[in-house]
């Protein structure tokens, strides 16, 4: 490998930045291409293929035959709120490989009992996100159903373009959540972005049930990641 093209990539990896090594079998020159790089043709979308499903592989493309090396962060779940709904959520998350963090600075509700082997912050977002930055390989649900709690935090994703943002609360309670982020300086196209009331609708009714749909909305975001634009996701 090319000493730059392999200095490139570390760096892009400690960022958590997505990155994909093109090799060209050919001729073996390789280059790293960042996400949101513009790759053109029949290359470009078995780039961005790889880049959605984080799948290495070799590809033909244009005469040619290139092995995509796909290196992209973990995805993560930040949740505010250790609510209910968060202990159901924090072990079904684990299981489907995405490390959970759970922010709340409520100490009577973030406990190591009713969240073990989770990471617990018991403190308030404002201080946790800005030690641990979100980033677009993080997906974020606001479950407190309290403004003081959730709306920093839900900014934050949204500045920070997370690949999901929800929101726990009815149609009316999300309605006055818009308008105070619309004053905190959020735009409207950023707010559109935000799942609310938060999950899937699958009728989800328990605090279990509510978790199945929310992860289940979460990963989905994450895998099809790039298709909206183009119409292929619903």
């Amino acid at each position: 490998m090319d000493p730059y093209a392999l200095k490139t990539l570390n760096a892009e990896r400690r960022a958590r930045r997505a990155a994909i090594l093109v090799t060209d079998l050919g001729d073996g020159r390789d280059r790293v291409v960042r996400e949101g790089d513009r790759v053109a043709g029949e290359l470009g979308a078995a780039v961005a293929k790889a880049f959605r499903t984080g799948n290495s592989g070799s590809v033909e493309a244009e005469g040619r035959t290139f092995f995509l090396n796909a290196h992209l962060p973990q995805p993560r779940l930040v949740v505010i709120g250790a609510v209910h709904i968060s202990q159901a959520l924090a072990p079904m998350a684990r299981i489907a490989g995405y490390p959970v963090e759970i922010i709340d600075p409520r100490t009577a509700f973030a406990t190591p009992d009713r969240f073990p082997d989770i990471a617990l912050h018991a403190e308030w977002p404002q201080v946790v996100l800005t030690r641990q930055p979100l980033d677009n390989y993080t997906a974020l649900a606001a479950l407190t159903h309290d403004p003081k709690i959730d709306d920093f935090a839900l900014k934050a994703a949204l500045d920070a373009d997370c690949f999901y943002v929800g929101a726990l609360g009815s149609r009316k309670t999300h309605a006055k959540r818009v308008e105070r982020l619309l004053a905190s300086g959020a735009t409207a196209d950023q707010i559109a972005r935000i799942h609310a009331p938060i999950g899937l609708d699958i009728g989800a009714a328990s605090p279990a049930e509510i978790a199945v749909a929310v992860l289940a909305q979460a990963i989905h975001a994450f895998r099809s990641r790039g298709l909206e634009s183009k119409g292929a996701v619903a």
